[in-house]
């Protein structure tokens, strides 16, 4: 799970350690307006991308081009998030999710005119890169809205949310194309866009710009992000922990040749991507309800080792079951990125939380695009459960060592 909030006002400080409920975050008004925002933001993701991809399918008829328009919806990331986060600390963090919300409506509102399809695809991507200063946005603002403990909870709420709500924008896409058309889908989603910027605009208080520099977008945004992260040897292990998901996400790269060395179908290959997240949103509100920050910080390094460390047991049994377990369990440790959130928003200064989450973001979605890429090149040679456990392997060693660094930084001690 990659690492999805940033830093505290100033200087860094550990969380408070107090219990905190689901019902003193959702307590907080201006905490409901960004969830309900978050949320119909990412249902109208889904739906956008799973219409514009039936859409393509239907006029072209090719399996290729749908695929290749599925795909748009996550290559943008790897660009927005690194040169456009910095946006979210140029500009006031509410005035940016309201602006990027109204431009994603009208984005989705020309997909509804008759152009050509690889102009709908290039609104899309435009839709897409324009999701990533939004999540910038909301990441930094969230610490001033939920100090503390409430933070941790607040982001684990926002996790679970980020995989239900992909899931339902999922679903609900699906349906609203087969019974109304993707045309519909597409102006669902457009007013979606249009209800989150109403919601953000009139229920979040408008705070100052965190950064007084003058506006720069591209290249210097990314740097400034990463030079932050190489000098702060804090940062720089958190950053390393949370990029172990290069290795944890090798099976659901794979499930579908996985299934099949298993001798199941299409519906082995959900469950097996299934069984991943559904151990992840049950770790995150664990820890969240029962662990908390400054409790969990110092286990940060061995639920990270525990993330990787199942993997190789796949070669135990060839049984559906028995992978379902494993990466459950594997799901489960993998919460431990909440714990990192909490971290790295004690480690980053207000004025460079959107460039620190961009430069981060970024890193996160190479990483995982690439692993899952060489892991498909490799499952050419040998078999898929090998190579998940090889990456099991390498990852537990480099978890290993990252937990080792992580207990000697203050932070894992609690101070």
């Amino acid at each position: 799970m990659p690492i999805t909030g940033q830093g505290k006002p100033t200087t860094p400080q550990p969380p408070t350690s107090g219990r905190t409920s689901f019902a003193d975050v959702f307590a907080v008004p201006e905490f409901r307006v960004v969830w309900v925002a978050q949320l119909l933001s990412l249902i109208g993701d889904q739906l956008a991308v799973v219409a514009l991809t039936w859409l393509v399918y239907d006029r072209s008829g090719s399996s290729l081009f749908a695929a290749a328009t599925f795909a748009i919806g996550f290559v943008p990331w790897l660009v927005g998030a690194p040169l456009l986060a910095g946006l979210a600390d140029r500009f006031p963090r509410r005035e940016v999710m309201v602006v990027c919300d109204l431009l994603r409506a009208g984005l989705v509102a020309l997909m509804l005119l008759p152009v050509p399809l690889w102009v709908a695809c290039l609104l899309l991507f435009a839709t897409e890169t324009v999701a990533a200063p939004f999540a910038s946005a909301r990441a930094a603002i969230l610490p001033d809205i939920l100090p503390g403990e409430r933070y941790v909870v607040g982001t684990a709420i926002g996790n679970v949310t980020s995989q239900v709500g992909q899931l339902i924008g999922f679903a609900l896409g699906g349906a609203l194309v087969a019974a109304l058309g993707a045309r519909t889908a597409l102006a669902v989603d457009a007013v979606s866009f249009l209800v989150s910027a109403v919601l953000l605009g009139h229920g979040l208080s408008r705070r100052p710009a965190s950064a007084a520099e003058p506006l720069r977008v591209g290249s210097g945004q990314v740097l400034a992000g990463v030079r932050l992260i190489v000098r702060d040897p804090q940062l720089r292990v958190l950053t390393a922990i949370a990029l172990l998901c290069v290795f944890y996400v090798v099976p659901e790269g794979l499930a579908a040749p996985y299934a099949a060395e298993l001798g199941q179908g299409p519906l082995a290959v959900g469950t097996l991507l299934a069984a991943g997240p559904a151990g992840s949103v049950l770790g995150m509100l664990l820890v969240a309800r029962l662990v908390g920050a400054q409790r969990g910080l110092p286990w940060l390094g061995h639920a990270a080792v525990l993330t990787v460390l199942p993997l190789p047991l796949l070669l135990v049994e060839q049984e559906i079951a028995w992978a379902v377990v494993v990466l459950a369990v594997s799901g489960v440790a993998s919460s431990y990125q909440v714990l990192a959130n909490a971290a790295f928003v004690s480690a980053v200064p207000a004025p460079m939380r959107g460039r620190a989450f961009g430069a981060v973001q970024g890193a996160l979605n190479a990483g995982q695009g690439s692993s899952i890429v060489a892991a498909g090149a490799l499952a050419h040679w040998w078999a898929p459960s090998s190579v998940v456990a090889a990456s099991g392997m390498v990852g537990a060693v480099v978890a290993v060592w990252l937990a080792l660094l992580w207990r000697r930084q203050p932070l894992a001690a609690g101070h």
